[in-house]
């Protein structure tokens, strides 16, 4: 037999079961327009990242292979994404131009039936997402080698805006320019964390090539695309759209780099079974007050999973504490040490309780 002959009746299947995919598809998404109809009479959001957080777990527990359970949730994603928009499809704001790390943070935590709303600095994202122009933002918050995203903090405190989700996205960095080579170069840009991630690569490798700072990574790349004097650091997608080639790809100090992004809005998003809170806090400068404040979560049995602390700017050496636990607000446990919390902050801010990161 022909390899022809033998993949013939194998092709048949994988027609039928397609034929069946599609037609349990359709049915989906026709139940999805129930949905969407009974959350129209009762003014319910259409996004519920809790909701779709059980979901993306479950099928990754009862997946018994061969497929992996982060392939199965991606296929899973991008269904939910497509009965969604059948509802309404979600504007969302991010870091632009297209192509950077938030873009990605986009489709991951939304799939990819939405509208995305590039902006130019993470205040724009705020502010698109407060005047109600973006139905959610996505915003970088914390990256493994370099730390917190201080602009995001900083909005954060004022903002009336919620965290309804986190998203953590592996940041592979690519040395790219419009020749594939270095030749000519005069500068080499990119955001100013990724040059920070990149540090002693470039130390090593180019060391008098001037360094420049620019909006974001997308930008780093549209600039390389328009000047063959600029080189760009940015992930492989931004150079495939500006016409760029790799000159050294995975440029990144540290294997593991990762960046945390935080999705805000106006929405409050329930409670899915794993799921942190996010607080600012802030305390008197005395001896012993910041392990006074903090005693109510040991006394309730909350773990806390991050502590973060950014000068208040009001010249007193006086900080906020930005402090993630474990738990939901409406979690007992979580309600009671927050109302010791905050009997014993100077400030106290719930940023949102949202599902931990897939």
């Amino acid at each position: 037999m022909t390899m022809d002959d033998k993949l013939k009746p194998l092709r048949v299947q994988i027609d039928a079961i397609d034929a069946q995919i599609l037609d349990l598809l359709n049915q989906r998404a026709r139940v999805a327009q129930q949905v969407g109809h009974v959350k129209a009479e009762t003014n319910a959001p259409v996004f519920r990242p809790e909701r779709e957080a059980q979901i993306l777990r479950s099928v990754a527990e009862r997946n018994p292979g061969p497929l992996l359970d982060t392939d199965i949730q991606t296929v899973f994603r991008e269904v939910m994404s497509a009965c969604r928009a059948l509802e309404k499809r979600v504007t969302v704001a991010y870091l632009g131009p297209a192509g950077t790390f938030s873009e990605q943070a986009v489709y991951q935590q939304f799939g990819r039936a939405v509208e995305g709303m590039p902006c130019a600095s993470i205040d724009e994202v705020f502010r698109a997402t407060e005047a109600g122009t973006a139905d959610f933002g996505v915003v970088p918050i914390e990256n493994s080698s370099e730390g917190v995203i201080n602009r995001t903090l900083d909005l954060l405190l004022q903002t009336t805006l919620t965290l309804s989700g986190e998203v953590s996205i592996q940041v592979n960095h690519s040395l790219m320019t419009r020749s594939g080579n270095m030749n000519d170069i005069k500068s080499i840009c990119a955001h100013s964390q990724a040059l920070a991630q990149c540090q002693l690569w470039l130390n090593q490798n180019y060391p008098n090539i001037e360094r420049r700072a620019v909006a974001s990574n997308g930008e780093a790349a549209r600039l390389a695309g328009e000047d063959p004097t600029v080189a760009a650091i940015a992930s492989e997608i931004a150079g495939k759209n500006y016409s760029l080639q790799v000159v050294k790809a995975h440029i990144q100090d540290d294997p593991h780099n990762r960046t945390r992004f935080a999705v805000i809005g106006r929405l409050h998003t329930a409670p899915s079974g794993k799921d942190q809170t996010s607080l600012v806090l802030s305390v008197p400068n005395k001896a012993g007050a910041v392990y006074n404040l903090l005693a109510p979560l040991a006394k309730h049995g909350v773990s806390m999973t991050r502590f973060e602390s950014r000068p208040a700017r009001m010249g007193t050496w006086e900080y906020y504490f930005y402090v993630d636990v474990e738990g939901h607000l409406k979690d007992s446990k979580v309600a009671d040490a927050l109302k010791e919390l905050k009997d014993n902050s100077a400030f106290f801010k719930v940023l949102g309780s949202y599902p931990f990161s897939l």
